[in-house]
């Protein structure tokens, strides 16, 4: 008999990272190449601001190669292989003030991603990173790449602005994910310059790292409270890199209180845990476990771990063994849906993705990566002069 094929896994959280910022100042205008030298701007491909050394195994790849031989060709948990791996690059989360040059930078990171793995990579999918500053230029970004379905999702750090993702200015921005398509995805870090707890700056690394589950807490009560996810059924939301485990309790507190109070929001009109089970999901890396395996079954009956969660080997980043623990535990059918199930669904994934109306396949199948051509969605870039 012939070995069982290799399991299959969904990878909905892998870093990818310029190498420095000179590989994405051949995508800016003289205007803006001149203004990030001025600035002394750099990319940091390790984050070496936001993940303790042991952390982190090495840097984020670069290019295509790089991508193959740490994610898409290595083995994943219990020798599996990676079918399809979703691309985050966070490189503009917290590069500039100016939201001129970040609409710039943006489009910038967005061609990269294309013309680096996307043109190269069937395996690959993409976020769009979107400058945080001004949220018409959000709408453009994501409306420059909705018609390339090689991109899947709407990168927003769940640490952003002073007011919280579901606030009604964002809802353009929202909508507009969700008429493209495209999941948004809250992942961890994001804005320094923003208080990441309610009562304002932590003093210490371990409680600001501690802070992004807190945070993305808040995200949820808002995208919820202020009436964005009803207002919006189709809108997806991922929430990545900032745990799981405080899910249950929260949602014990919101639904209770809501039933108190539920004249202060008169537009959540059904219990708020249906609108976070239907549209919101979590990657499980990183994944917060009890070690008593009786302890271990029981939080993720309570967390419905089966429904809610998205595989991520959130490369290059270490989180110890808790997502290998995770799907020990979990019986085949659950253990598949993590795996890779839930995601495909999630993200709507049906294989090899064509253009829209070229008859013509999206990925280049050379392997050359030092020169690509430009993507077809990649051919203009944002507009390179202050408003």
């Amino acid at each position: 008999m012939s070995a069982d094929p290799p399991e299959e896994f969904f990878d909905a959280d892998t870093h990818v990272a310029p190498a420095s910022f000179a590989d994405l100042a051949v995508l800016l205008s003289p205007y803006w190449r001149d203004y990030a030298a001025g600035a002394a701007l750099r990319a940091d491909p390790v984050q070496g601001g936001a993940y303790p050394p042991a952390m982190v195994d090495g840097l984020a790849p670069h290019d295509v190669a790089a991508l193959r031989a740490a994610v898409l060709d290595a083995p994943a948990p219990g020798g599996g292989r990676v079918g399809t791996a979703v691309l985050t690059c966070t490189t503009a989360f917290d590069v500039s003030r100016n939201h001129a040059f970040e609409a710039a930078l943006c489009r910038a990171v967005n061609t990269w991603t294309a013309q680096r793995f996307l043109d190269h990579e069937p395996r690959a999918r993409g976020s769009v990173a979107v400058p945080l500053g001004d949220p018409a230029a959000v709408v453009a970004e994501i409306e420059h790449w909705a018609d390339d379905p090689r991109f899947v999702q709407v990168l927003l750090p769940v640490r952003g602005h002073d007011l919280r993702w579901g606030h009604p200015v964002f809802r353009p921005v929202l909508a507009a994910a969700a008429a493209a398509g495209l999941v948004v995805t809250l992942h961890a870090w994001g804005r320094v310059g923003s208080a990441p707890t309610t009562t304002g700056f932590t003093h210490t690394y371990l409680q600001d790292y501690l802070s992004h589950g807190q945070v993305a807490q808040s995200q949820l009560v808002s995208l919820v409270a202020e009436g964005a996810l009803g207002a919006l059924p189709e809108l997806r939301v991922t929430v990545a890199e900032c745990g799981s485990s405080w899910l249950p309790p929260l949602l014990w507190r919101l639904d209770k209180e809501w039933r108190g109070i539920r004249r202060e929001v008169p537009w959540v009109d059904r219990m708020p845990s249906e609108y976070v089970r239907e549209q919101v999901r979590f990657t499980t890396a990183p994944v917060h476990l009890p070690r008593d395996p009786g302890e271990l079954h029981d939080a993720l009956d309570v967390l419905g771990a089966a429904g809610l969660l998205l595989y991520a080997g959130d490369h290059p980043h270490r989180h110890g063994d808790g997502v290998a623990r995770l799907l020990a535990a979990l019986d085949p059918a659950a253990r598949a849906a993590v795996r890779h199930g839930n995601a495909t669904a999630w993200y709507r994934s049906t294989g090899t993705a064509w253009y829209r109306g070229t008859g013509t396949a999206w990925y280049r199948s050379t392997d050359t990566v030092a020169t690509p051509a430009p993507s077809l969605a990649s051919t203009q870039h944002a507009p390179e002069v202050p408003r």
